[in-house]
């Protein structure tokens, strides 16, 4: 918000005042100066008062906008935190009232959950009792039924001898003269005549399936001869199913009418043959894996498998596969009885009653008798046959006669189907016959075994009796259909709950949703704001650090100018001197040739000349010395003056550097501070700032000396690692490292340093040529182990300083700006012990003894400072008289014995390294940039030099030399381990080092990309092409900036183990922003001007359209004030060229330039055309194609008429809306009628001004076809020609 004020000043990041550096023919104004004149050096001390005049009056205008713009800053901020507070306050009161509204549906939908559990409490006693009224109905009526039903008669089957008298009644006409009544009648409880069908018949089956599916076992048999029907009854065809079908449909219906949420009903199948009394289970290929189910009676049990199915589908695919594999022998059809049992399983959840029943299928087998021709097999199976047939009569017989002894052990059949003949259970038979007088006998034979049954059950009782169970039927079905007609209530009651339910589910879902949305949005308005907030603070503190940049320079550029000054004024004075003893000496040189010459003319004798010339030749010498000797001091003067203005001239391009104060921090010592007197040391004339002893500090190369080729990190997040076996392995081993897998620490401990082992072992096995892939490639898996592993202190600190040090070196290979850097000598961090008196070296060395105390605020400081040194507490040890009685026993010279050093001595120096170096980083330094040999041999020097009792060798004590290598190297392995030892907040001292030089890095990186931007930002660009380029580049800049800046919060998270630490500073990037945003705003004028040129190719423009590339032109100008300076000559030389190009292109009348178009020499060349086709309702539908020429005009080819002739396809060009202005109807019509008839059918209307609507319409229409047409018509509308389009 705050950057669209003011955007020409917001991204001005110039200072005036500071010119680019002049070249060095320019720079003349002390090449030309004169030696010997001294004013010359007050003309330099005036130069610079007006280079510092400049400097402050920048700095002055610099901070004002700085402080503008963080007034602007601030007050956005504000803002943004006031529109957050509103959003939050408003999102906490929506979502307390959805929660609200959402508890009370909730309490609804219970309410309703309850309502319904208890409306199917209700309904199932009362299906229940529907069950058993049911019941008690059917066995009213018997629980063994017999119905009759003939076939058709064939032809040439002869006549018929079966009449069928009424519903219930078969009259058989024997055709007997010697019987007084040849007809005899049959009785039955239902008879079917050849014309019912199997819908009829199922219509009085349909109770038995019902009282199956109500818990009660039912079975149903196809009684008769062979081709009677009774496998055309029980299988029926394709166009009209029998009673297998039927009656599985059927059960399939009930279930899913009474099926509730607290009841399941589920059905399985058995179908199996028996056949000369064995039975076969036609299932049992097709389903051996299938649960199996047992039948028959307590003596006899039967194994049969039984497969579950879902629908009336599965069903008959099931039934179709026993079919098959029932075989196609159709003689043992005849002998074998066929059983298709559906298994009924029915469960309530609630009361958990579970009910098992049974619905048996029976086609029986052909019930003709043998005759005395037939032998063999098949007499046999006739047998089998006729016993099972006799047996199942006899058991009927007895069921129906109320016997004590039912004999079902006669027959397989009987056995097996026992639990469904007697008890509860109900049978229907249905006897098939034959009407042809050829089947008579075994018709006859047929009826005669069913009326045995029918006659046991007319024997129940008398007519009365008959009566009374009638009337107990029919109460029972009345009191039947009023628990029916409430059950449906009921259920209509339950079903209006539930679609309550489902309508308060389908809300809550609804709500659901929209609290999910509001907290999303909710969500992202506050993380935009934070982010949004974050990056204000940003840029509040950068440009707040960027002015307290410009103020330590303006104040260091005041210094080293009064320094200079001071040194001028210096030596002036000495020149002045000079001069004046120049004078002085010429006065008596002058005064010695004259007096010369005076005692020339008065000598008279050889020797008194002699000695004159040898007097004024000494004076010549000494003249000529003290000549050379001013000369000298003029030169140096000269050097000294030139100099000084090469220093000033350093000073002021490093404070313009890329036009821009605001740069990035350039590359710095190890330690965050820096040195702290750098810019008075550039100021320094004299020659000792540039000598440098041992201790001397780190080098800071200034940004002109800035290296270019600044290399990455040993592992770039932007380059792909190669990867290996190896550093696979490892990563994956380090990555999985869990240490809640170990019961204790030491097996932490154990299985941490092992991993760090196998590390250095792959480095070491990877060799030289491939250390800095192995390294790259498990980069990020050994920072976060061992950032992982640090809290709980169970690494070995000298494997993490191993690993360390390998990273920090490679980094150093491939970082020539850090090649560079010197660290302090490692005698500045040896110290001897303070003189003291001591009784004895072992008590120095007591476990008791409390370690060295280091001074922790000393490890962190710079290497340019004083550096607090390792005290090495080793004394000589005084000899006692007993210690000297030893040596005399022992044989040792007193003179040649020297102190030994015991090894709990080197523990507590190890101990006391180790407490000196943790987080020491100038130590990690030194460790880092000098090899561990040579380290180890200049600490034995230093031993050698400071501790002269372990100088000397003596071969009884291990030799002194032995000595020194021993407490070098304690002192390296405390060194060590100490800088691997991590100290929260911070990490280790090389872990430190690590990501300071990891910033180093990134930072000489980003100062060279942004350079590069600065350079970009400001390069002229002269035309389109060029502009596109600058564009490219500045966004690849970007790119690699935000590349880099990723790398950079990565390694910050991995090589800090504290979680607060200081954010990374993003780079300013405002005039590379500008100018790319300039950049955008040009290419989209320059685009919009080479449009406007290639409209005015044509020789002849009409006004109108002269007048709106004009004004399309003018609109271009008034956007230049979004582009910056730099892009003002170029977008202007363009619109310029633009503007006399449409200028100089001659104009005619609108009317006259259309008209023109219209005709036969307009330009109709076109490279496409786009289809069209319109429909009026009247005409047959027609097409128009249009296209547009070279000269951007709708041209448009159509057959000359409509309707036949058609004449053929004409091209013409459309002329424009605007030539119908102020014209009539009729002379509309005139113009029309040189285009197709189809355009005029669709433009013209009663009127003139609707025909100018219509017009329009149709020409827009057709122009937004044409892909190069639409440009022109949005030019038309902000013209207002296509206004009556929108009307």
């Amino acid at each position: 918000m705050g950057e669209q004020r003011g955007s020409n000043s917001r991204w001005n990041w110039e200072v005036t005042g500071f010119e680019p550096r002049k070249s060095a023919v320019e720079r003349d104004d002390y090449k030309k100066v004169p030696v010997a004149p001294p004013p010359s050096g007050r003309r330099y001390s005036m130069s610079i008062s007006s280079h510092s005049e400049l400097s402050k009056h920048a700095v002055n205008s610099k901070l004002l906008r700085l402080n503008d713009k963080v007034k602007l800053v601030r007050e956005d901020y504000l803002q943004l935190r006031q529109e957050a507070m509103d959003l939050q306050e408003y999102s906490s009161a929506k979502l307390d009232r959805v929660t609200r509204y959402l508890g009370v549906l909730a309490d609804k939908s219970r309410k309703l959950d309850q309502a319904a559990l208890e409306t199917e409490a209700r309904i199932s006693p009362l299906l229940s009792e529907k069950k058993r009224l049911f019941n008690e109905l059917l066995t009213a009526k018997g629980n063994v039924k017999v119905f009759c039903r003939a076939r058709p008669l064939f032809e040439d089957e002869g006549p018929v001898f079966v009449e069928f008298p009424d519903d219930s009644t078969l009259r058989i006409n024997t055709g007997d003269d010697g019987l007084s009544n040849p007809k005899k009648d049959f009785e039955f409880d239902r008879v079917y005549g050849p014309h019912v069908g199997q819908a009829d018949l199922f219509t009085d089956i349909q109770p038995f399936v019902q009282s199956a599916f109500d818990g009660y076992n039912v079975s149903v048999f196809a009684y008769g001869q062979t081709g009677s029907g009774k496998t055309h009854t029980m299988e029926g065809s394709s166009h009209d199913r029998g009673l297998y079908a039927r009656s599985f449909e059927e059960l399939f219906d009930l279930s899913n009418s009474d099926a509730t949420s607290t009841s399941r009903n589920t059905f399985s199948v058995s179908v199996f043959e028996i056949y000369n009394e064995q039975i076969r289970d036609l299932l049992l290929e097709h389903g051996s894996t299938q649960p199996k189910v047992h039948i028959g009676s307590s003596d006899y049990v039967v194994e049969l498998v039984q497969e579950k199915v879902e629908n009336p589908i599965e069903f008959a695919g099931l039934l179709k596969v026993a079919l098959q594999n029932r075989g196609t022998d159709t003689l043992k059809f005849k002998v074998s009885h066929l059983i298709v049992m559906i298994h009924i399983y029915y469960k309530n959840l609630i009361t958990g009653e579970n009910i098992y029943s049974k619905l048996s299928l029976v086609d029986l087998a052909g019930s003709e008798g043998s005759s005395e021709e037939e032998t063999g097999e098949h007499a046999t199976e006739l047998l089998y046959v006729l016993k099972s047939l006799s047996a199942l009569g006899d058991v009927l017989a007895s069921l129906t006669s109320k016997k004590d002894n039912i004999p079902y052990e006669n027959s397989v059949l009987t056995k097996v189907l026992a639990d469904s003949l007697g008890g509860s259970s109900k049978t229907l038979m249905v006897v098939n016959i034959c009407p042809n007088a050829s089947s008579m006998s075994e018709t006859l034979s047929s009826l005669n075994f069913s009326a045995r049954a029918r006659n046991a059950i007319l024997s129940l009782g008398n007519r009365d009796t008959i009566k009374k169970w009638r009337d107990i039927a029919n109460d029972s079905r009345k009191e039947l259909l009023e628990k029916e007609k409430e059950i449906s209530n009921l259920k209509l009651e339950t079903m209006g709950l539930k679609q309550d339910l489902k309508h308060a589910n389908d809300q809550c879902v609804l709500l659901f949703n929209e609290v999910q949305k509001a907290w999303k949005v909710s969500f992202t308005l506050q993380s935009d704001l934070k982010t949004e907030n974050i990056m204000l603070a940003d840029k509040h503190k950068i440009e707040k650090d960027q002015n307290f940049q410009l103020r330590n320079q303006v104040a260091q550029l005041l210094q080293v100018e009064q320094d200079l000054k001071l040194q001028i004024e210096q030596r002036d004075s000495t020149i002045q001197t000079l001069q004046t003893k120049v004078k002085s000496i010429e006065s008596q040189l002058n005064e010695a040739l004259l007096s010369n010459e005076t005692r020339s003319t008065n000598s008279s004798g050889s020797q008194t000349g002699e000695q004159t010339n040898n007097k004024a030749t000494e004076d010549n010498m000494d003249s000529a010395a003290v000549t050379k000797r001013l000369e000298e001091e003029l030169k140096k003067r000269d050097a000294l003056i030139e100099r000084l203005h090469e220093e000033n001239e350093k000073l002021f391009d490093r404070l313009t550097e890329k036009a821009s104060l605001a740069g990035s921090p350039q590359v710095s010592s190890p330690f965050p501070g820096g040195p702290p007197n750098q810019s008075r040391d550039l100021g320094r004339i004299d020659s000792t700032s540039a000598k440098g002893g041992p201790g001397d500090v780190v080098s800071l190369p200034l940004a002109s000396a800035k290296t270019e080729n600044s290399v990455a990190l040993v592992k770039s997040g932007v380059d792909k690692v190669k990867t290996t076996p190896a550093g696979e392995y490892l990563t994956s081993a380090l990555n999985d490292f869990d240490p809640e897998q170990y019961d204790s620490l030491a097996a932490i401990s154990d299985g941490a340093n092992k991993l760090l082992m196998l590390v250095l072992a792959a480095v070491i096995k990877a060799g030289a040529s491939r250390e800095h892939e192995i390294l790259a490639e498990i980069r990020d898996a050994v920072f976060a182990f061992i950032r992982k592993m640090e809290p709980k202190r169970v690494m070995d600190t000298m494997l993490v300083s191993r690993v360390r040090i390998l990273y920090i070196r490679s980094l150093l290979a491939r970082s020539p700006e850090l090649q560079s850097i010197k660290v302090s000598p490692v005698e500045r961090f040896l110290e001897k012990p303070h003189s003291g008196h001591s009784r004895s070296s072992s008590r120095g060395s007591s476990p008791g003894r409390s370690p060295v105390r280091y001074d922790s605020s000393a490890r962190n400081m710079l290497i340019g400072e004083q550096i607090q040194g390792f005290k090495v507490n080793i004394k000589p040890e005084k000899k006692s008289k007993l210690s000297s009685v030893v040596l005399k026993i022992r044989g040792i010279d007193q003179d040649t014995w020297r102190q030994h050093v015991t090894g709990g001595k080197l523990r507590e120096i190890t101990e006391e390294a180790k407490i000196f170096a943790s987080g020491n980083k100038a130590l990690a330094a030194l460790f880092v940039h000098t090899p561990a040999g040579e380290l180890q041999r200049q600490i034995r020097n230093w031993l050698a030099e400071n501790f002269d009792f372990l100088s000397v060798a003596d071969d009884t004590v291990g030799g002194a030399t032995g000595q020194l290598e021993l407490l070098s190297t304690a002192i390296m392995d405390g060194w060590m381990a100490g800088l691997g030892a991590a100290q929260p907040p911070n990490t280790d001292a090389l872990g430190q080092l690590l990501s300071e030089y990891a910033r180093r890095v990134y930072t000489s990186q980003l100062q060279h990309l942004k350079d590069i931007a600065g350079t970009l930002a400001t390069e002229v660009a002269e035309d389109s092409a060029q502009v596109s380029k600058l564009r490219s580049a500045l966004e690849s800049v970007d790119h690699k900036r935000r590349k880099i800046l990723q790398q950079m919060k990565i390694d910050e998270a991995m090589l800090t183990l504290e979680e607060g630490a200081s954010p990374i500073r993003n780079p300013s990037t405002a005039a590379e922003d500008a100018r790319l945003a300039s950049l955008i705003s040009l290419d989209g004028i320059l685009k919009q001007v080479k449009d406007i040129v290639r409209q005015t190719s044509v020789n002849v423009l009409s006004k109108s359209k002269k007048r709106s590339m004009l004004a399309s032109l003018d609109e271009l100008s008034e956007r230049m004030p979004s582009l910056l300076d730099i892009d003002h000559p170029c977008a202007q030389r363009h619109i310029a060229e633009a503007r006399d190009a449409v200028e100089s292109t001659s104009e005619e009348d609108d009317k006259i330039h259309n008209a023109s178009n219209t005709g036969s020499s307009a330009e109709i060349d076109v490279a496409q055309w786009n289809v069209l086709q319109f429909n009026t309702g009247s005409t047959t539908p027609f097409i128009i194609k249009c296209g547009a020429n070279s000269n951007s005009e709708l041209v448009i080819k159509a057959d000359a008429r409509v309707q036949e002739p058609k004449g053929g396809e004409i091209v013409r060009v459309v002329p424009k809306p605007t030539i119908l202005e102020n014209m009539s109807l009729e002379e509309m019509k005139e113009i029309f009628t040189q285009l197709p008839e189809a355009l005029s059918l669709l433009a013209l209307a009663r009127t003139a001004d609707g025909t100018r609507a219509r017009y329009s319409r149709l020409y827009r229409t057709l122009a937004m076809k044409v892909p190069a047409l639409r440009d022109l018509v949005g030019e038309l509308e902000k013209g207002g020609i296509l206004k009556d389009v929108k009307s």
